[in-house]
């Protein structure tokens, strides 16, 4: 086990992210008398750069947040909608079972400028020149490639040169692969176009016209005219966008109240709605409400492993047939005392193969038909590069056409090569911010050549079937596993934090809640300890395949402990010691601290407090 680190603390603020520029880009704001929102926003503008196959301008971002005058959690909601021309007869007609996992076809509306920048004019104090100053001033100057971006190009290299040219512009330099640094000059000059229409007698007019710059002005107009011309997506056919600027022009970010649960121990937990995956984390605390869960210097036993893992899989196949946008989801029924209680009752002592979605209020549950196929081979053959918000390897996945798909690239440790970024911030007025970026993907959708970056590919999560909650319909959500998270501690608000990792993302945190609320491990401590998660649901991503009694562990849990949980039933992936989780978290102390931990694995994340 490596050494033991500690959270940060200070009196003044903290933060923490996926990448070290943006934590110290929040740290910075907050010295300059900035609050969490100013602060987690110039962030979210860096990440989009400095972590460019991970989240960009053209995608999307949810967050939870609380302000120091009102502590009851909020949720922005950055996810943008399906375009009016996408419907299911649409890319039935186009050839497609599921919807593609690249090109344009999967395309929202990129929701993350105006969220952003909603955060900023409502809860932020600074003008969005100053905020977006750093990120701009990387892209236009250069910024550190990290590891994996430079692998991330050379994977998708050839398919650039071949079929998206845009791309190869941005990303291939003199046709060679950039390896240290890089500059993003296009992308500078349309956020400085951006800032220059940015006029008004007010801030807030101010970042209001930034606002119509982007949806009703240039950027919608050049969006509208590259979805017109067909690209090669996953599928190795060209198909054009349905994406459109009258989509664009009518959509804007949207606040809602937070989905509030007990998660025992005097904490309650706030989530995203049922929009996202994020009630899932809610309805296994809530089934693990009550039961013994063990800890041995920190590790959690076999016991409860086991436990936490079936009690995700219960959860997760109600995501499958309850979540979603497209249909009126019972979440009242969902977490209700007897519902739970019966499915508590399910969980065995042996690890379930079974995909068990239950009956909220009487109600019968329906599947999309795929998603109970889990003997789908992976192949190889189609022209594509990797597919969607990554996972982990799993059984299963035909391409949208119904032939075989492109394997996404695959670390050692078997986790897809691309993901996603994460932001918290805390301030002393007591201001918290939890924010999950993520979307257009430098390696997902073909760079849009007048701006500098590429849209979002997060309409691959619904469903080409008609009459599920998360069925393709024009102008609703993608079900979405962006999954933000606030904890309070007896109703006032003591962390943020959450993590890239898709489907695995609320299963992540449940172990860094339970090391935390359960265990007693502070936030550092809770983030470093052994995680693990299932594979036995269907993945939200193309090409959506999945494991029954699937089980990924660190081997940090210990070789007893393993050794019992395939004893259970469990079909044990052996990840290695340090691969699962980039969580980031904040939190206020009793004493009044502010403290802030970063994950570790993947030696990018930070955490700092001032």
């Amino acid at each position: 086990m490596a050494p033991r680190t500690y959270e940060k603390l200070g009196p003044a603020g903290a933060a923490a992210s996926t990448h070290h520029l943006g934590t110290s880009t929040a740290l910075t704001v907050l010295a300059r008398g900035g609050n969490a929102f100013d602060a987690a926003v110039a962030a979210g503008f860096v990440l989009q750069v400095v972590e460019p196959h991970l989240c960009g301008p053209g995608g999307e971002v949810p967050v939870v947040f609380t302000t120091a005058a009102d502590p009851r959690p909020r949720v922005l909601c950055g996810q943008g909608v399906a375009p009016a021309a996408a419907t299911i007869d649409h890319y039935r007609a186009e050839g497609c079972t599921i919807v593609p996992g690249t090109g344009l076809l999967a395309a929202t509306v990129p929701g993350a400028w105006d969220a952003w920048l909603t955060l900023l004019r409502d809860h932020g104090t600074w003008e969005l020149a100053d905020v977006l100053a750093p990120a701009l001033g990387y892209a236009a100057g250069g910024f550190p490639l990290v590891p994996r971006i430079p692998d991330t190009i050379a994977t998708v290299a050839e398919h650039f040169r071949r079929h998206w040219p845009g791309s190869a512009e941005q990303w291939l330099p003199d046709g060679g692969i950039p390896r240290r640094s890089h500059r993003l000059p296009v992308l500078a000059a349309t956020w400085e176009r951006l800032l220059g229409e940015a006029q008004g007698p007010s801030r807030e007019a101010r970042i209001d016209a930034a606002r119509a710059a982007w949806y009703r002005g240039f950027v919608a107009e050049a969006v509208d005219r590259f979805c017109r011309t067909p690209v090669r997506d996953e599928t190795g056919h060209d198909h054009a966008g349905v994406l459109t600027a009258d989509d664009l022009a009518g959509w804007s970010a949207t606040y809602e109240d937070a989905l509030v649960v007990d998660a025992g121990a005097g904490w309650q937990v706030a989530k995203c709605g049922p929009w996202s995956q994020g009630p899932a984390l809610a309805q296994t605390l809530r089934l693990l409400d009550g039961t013994e869960l063990t800890y041995t210097d920190g590790v959690a036993t076999a016991d409860t492993v086991h436990t936490a893992a079936e009690a995700a899989k219960l959860a997760f196949a109600d995501r499958e047939a309850w979540y979603g946008d497209s249909a009126p989801v019972p979440m009242a029924d969902l977490l209700a005392e007897d519902y739970t209680a019966a499915r508590r009752r399910l969980i065995g002592d042996l690890a379930s193969r079974e995909l068990r979605p239950g009956s909220p209020g009487g109600r019968d549950p329906r599947l999309a038909a795929l998603a109970t196929d889990h003997d789908r081979p992976i192949g190889k053959g189609t022209e594509g590069p990797g597919t969607g918000e990554p996972t982990v390897a799993r059984l299963g996945g035909g391409a949208a056409t119904g032939e075989p798909a492109a394997e996404p690239a695959l670390t050692r440790q078997g986790v897809a090569r691309g993901d996603t970024v994460h932001i918290d911030v805390v301030d002393a007025a007591g201001n918290m911010v939890s924010a999950t970026p993520s979307g257009g993907w430098l390696q997902s959708s073909p760079t849009i050549p007048e701006l500098g970056f590429c849209l979002g590919t997060r309409a691959q999560m619904f469903w080409l079937e008609e009459g599920l909650p998360s069925s393709l319909v024009p102008g609703r959500r993608p079900r979405t596993t962006l999954s933000p998270g606030l904890g309070l501690r007896d109703g006032e608000p003591r962390i943020a934090f959450g993590t890239p990792g898709g489907d695995q993302q609320d299963q992540w945190q449940l172990c860094f809640l339970l090391a935390h609320t359960r265990a007693g491990l502070d936030l550092q401590a809770a983030i470093d300890a052994p995680a693990w998660h299932t594979t036995s649901f269907p993945a939200s991503f193309a090409p959506r395949g999945w494991e029954p009694a699937g089980l990924v562990v660190e081997s940090r849990l210990g070789p007893e402990t393993v050794d019992e949980l395939a004893r259970r039933g469990h079909r044990v992936t052996d990840a290695g010691p340090w691969a699962l989780g980039r969580l980031s978290a904040v939190g206020r102390g009793d004493d009044g601290l502010l403290a802030a931990a970063a994950d570790r694995r993947s030696g990018v994340g930070s955490a700092a407090a001032l």
